[in-house]
């Protein structure tokens, strides 16, 4: 009896334990929003810049799983990952808009910095359906070479029953400058 009650109160202790982690994905470990502490703290030289490129990223909070029009909720992960050993890479916007073109949110209000090898990552997480199936987001990057090739992804997750499931899609460059 006595093993028996250590091993209940051991799982409810865990159970108290697990449910006070912070579970904000978008946060440093000081607390700090990810993007805002990557956030310039003067502007960039614009004559140095010599790429710029728009990037549309589909992004799925929520997709159909049967002839029902049953949807299942998805948590979304954007991806922006640097790819230069040497330069920086500028991000100036991030803006998530829903099925419909309204823009949900602005996600940064400053120019970020991506330092060479580098990746940000930011979470829509599974209960934020405001997006809808046809979410997007729109980011606007810039770098002082024209030879850079970032990466921007999106990763989504889900479960519909016992069975989970995850796909990605790829950004698609809208209007690209090279100078």
């Amino acid at each position: 009896m006595r093993k028996t009650m250590i091993t209940v109160f051991s799982i409810c202790s865990m159970g108290f334990l697990i449910s006070c982690i912070d579970t904000q994905p978008n946060r440093t470990p000081s607390g700090k929003d990810e993007l805002e502490s990557l956030e310039l703290t003067k502007p960039v030289n614009k004559s140095a810049i010599e790429f710029r490129d728009t990037l549309y990223v589909p992004i799925y909070s929520d997709i159909y799983v049967d002839a029902n029009n049953q949807n299942s909720l998805l948590a979304a992960t954007l991806s922006i990952r640097n790819t230069s050993y040497s330069d920086s890479l500028y991000i100036s916007q991030i803006d998530y808009y829903d099925t419909g073109g309204d823009l949900v949110k602005r996600f940064i209000n400053k120019t970020i910095s991506l330092r060479p090898m580098a990746t940000v990552n930011y979470v829509i997480e599974k209960e934020n359906d405001l997006g809808g199936p046809g979410a997007n987001f729109m980011v606007c990057l810039s770098a002082k070479r024209a030879s850079i090739k970032p990466l921007i992804q999106a990763i989504m997750i889900g479960e519909n029953g016992n069975k989970g499931f995850s796909f990605s899609t790829d950004a698609y460059s809208i209007k690209k400058e090279e100078e």
